[in-house]
Parts: structure tokens; C-alpha cells; sequence
């Protein structure tokens, strides 16, 4: 781990670099939701994450092949099993939210997960967490809630996708958790490629009691969807890589603006002045635990 942080402190920053990759990502997460969306229950859940899976084990492996040949030893098989399961059942959950929720709203929830980290991180990681950030984690969760009461008209959103963006929200707090532990040993490319090995080897059976014959446009939504879902984690991962976190910690948040502007115009919905308040509640909040991560 001291090697991998002295190698990150001397290798050059490049913050413009890293703000043009993680902006190229909100828009490759907000393709990948609306091609779900599109879909428009022509496929099931577990079709649905297995093309997640079987497109990131095909990319990987790809890289693996060319770049990596030795990445696929491995010190901990367990925990890379564990982080497989858990990114099946996030990956299920939040695709579940996406056809149950407006965008902008099932985009919000995911930003929830560094609250959850902040709650996980004394008793899975040790690490002490003080006054402050237990504020302004607390004041997040009140921006979720907000963000989750009805419109004006009295439309409430669905119990299900809440629940289900809730849960992916958490299940991406266990990942990061997962993989600040994994990365003390493993490699990017060896956690990536174990994740979509149990994946997609992990989907077989739930798409086996739920086959869906699929057609050429679903399947192209499909294809799109995994590929680009794929996509996004890769330029994720770089624009982290070359850029201080500080200093790119805002630009995630296009992918709100994405998906308000896709939901708009592709789904004719329009973005309630709660769930704009509690974006606004959760920008901030998020922004100050990032900052104070980059500190420690």
C-alpha cells in the first residue's frame, strides 16, 4: 500500500484530463440508465445485469490478455468473491431504481453512498469518525429525505425504486469499503475482473428461471447499456488516477444535469423542486466529506 501511494504522489497531475474523463463518464451512466429505461420490461433484471457483468469480464479479459497477463493472481479469493456478490446485488438494485424512479431522482440516491461510507467506515474499517462529519453526514440523509416526498400534485415515487436506490446506495458504500481493503494487495485490473467473472457466473441461475426471449433492438439496449456501464467505470478509474480528488470532486455531479436534461427530453419528466433542494442538500454535504477524505 505504501508503494501504490508513493507511486500515485509521483506520478504527474493532470486535473483537466481527469475532469474531461469523469465528464465523459456522467454521460456514458446517463446512456447506460436510459438504454434500461428503454428496454421497457423486454428483458428481466437478471438479463439486465448479466450483459452489466458479461461486458465488463469481455473488456477486462481483453485487457488482461494484452496488457496484464499475470493480474489474475490473487492473496484474497474470499474477499474477491465477496465483492462480486455485492456488486451483483448493487448493480440489480440500481437498475431496478432506474425503471421505477424519474432519473433524476434514481441518479440522486446513488450520490447517498459516501453517506453510508461515513456510517460503515468505524466499524468495518476502524476508522474514528469525528463530530463534524457525523453533521454533515446527518444533514445529507435529511437532503435524501427531501428529495423522496411527493410532488406538488401529491404523486408520490414509487416505495420500491426508493427502497431499491436506498439499497443500491448502501450496497456501493459496502463496495467502497471492499475495495479499500483489496486494493492494499490487488491490482485495478485483478478486482475488476473477479467482479465480472462472479457476476456474470452469479446471474446464470436468475436467468435461467427468468429467460426472456430477446430481440435485436432489446438486445441492442442491452449491449449499449453493459458496454457503456463497463465504459464509465474504466474512465472513472483514470480520471482518479491522473487527478487530484479534491480538485475533481464537483464533476460527478453532471451526471444530475444529465439526467434531469435526458429525462426531459426523452421521458418527458421534469425534476421536482424537492428532489432539486435535496440534490442541492447532498451536492454539499458529499463535497465536504470528499474534501475532508482528500485531507486524511
Amino acid at each position: 500500500m505504501r508503494q501504490a501511494a508513493a507511486a500515485a504522489s509521483a506520478a504527474p497531475v493532470d486535473n483537466l484530463r481527469g475532469a474531461v474523463l469523469l465528464a465523459a463518464a456522467a454521460v456514458f451512466f446517463t446512456i447506460e440508465v436510459v438504454a434500461v429505461r428503454m428496454l421497457e420490461g423486454r428483458a428481466s433484471d437478471g438479463q439486465i445485469v448479466f450483459a452489466r457483468a458479461a461486458m465488463q469480464l469481455l473488456v477486462v479479459s481483453a485487457w488482461v490478455a494484452l496488457r496484464h497477463p499475470g493480474a489474475l493472481r490473487t492473496r484474497r479469493p474470499a474477499l474477491h468473491l465477496l465483492r462480486g456478490l455485492t456488486s451483483l446485488v448493487c448493480w440489480w438494485l440500481y437498475y431496478r431504481s432506474f425503471q421505477e424512479l424519474d432519473l433524476a431522482l434514481a441518479t440522486l440516491l446513488t450520490f447517498s453512498s459516501s453517506l453510508f461510507v461515513v456510517l460503515l467506515a468505524g466499524p468495518v474499517l476502524g476508522e474514528r469518525v469525528g463530530g463534524l462529519r457525523w453533521a454533515v453526514t446527518l444533514l445529507g440523509f435529511c437532503g435524501v429525505a427531501l428529495a423522496a416526498l411527493p410532488d406538488l400534485t401529491g404523486v408520490e415515487a414509487s416505495p420500491l425504486g426508493l427502497a431499491a436506490g436506498i439499497g443500491a446506495a448502501l450496497a456501493a458504500a459496502a463496495l467502497i469499503l471492499q475495495n479499500r481493503i483489496l486494493a492494499r494487495t490487488e491490482r485495478t485490473v485483478t478486482i475488476m475482473f473477479y467482479i465480472g467473472l462472479v457476476a456474470t457466473l452469479g446471474t446464470l441461475p436468475v436467468i435461467a428461471a427468468d429467460w426472456r426471449p430477446i430481440g435485436v433492438e432489446p438486445l441492442f439496449w442491452l449491449v449499449l447499456s453493459g458496454g457503456l456501464g463497463t465504459a464509465g467505470m474504466l474512465f472513472t478509474i483514470e480520471a482518479y488516477r491522473v487527478g487530484e480528488v479534491s480538485a475533481l470532486a464537483p464533476f460527478p455531479y453532471l451526471r444530475l444535469v444529465f439526467s434531469a436534461l435526458a429525462g426531459f427530453f426523452i421521458f418527458t419528466e421534469l425534476p421536482t423542486p424537492h428532489v432539486l433542494g435535496g440534490a442541492m442538500i447532498i451536492f454539499i454535504t458529499v463535497l465536504l466529506t470528499g474534501r475532508a477524505e482528500a485531507r486524511r
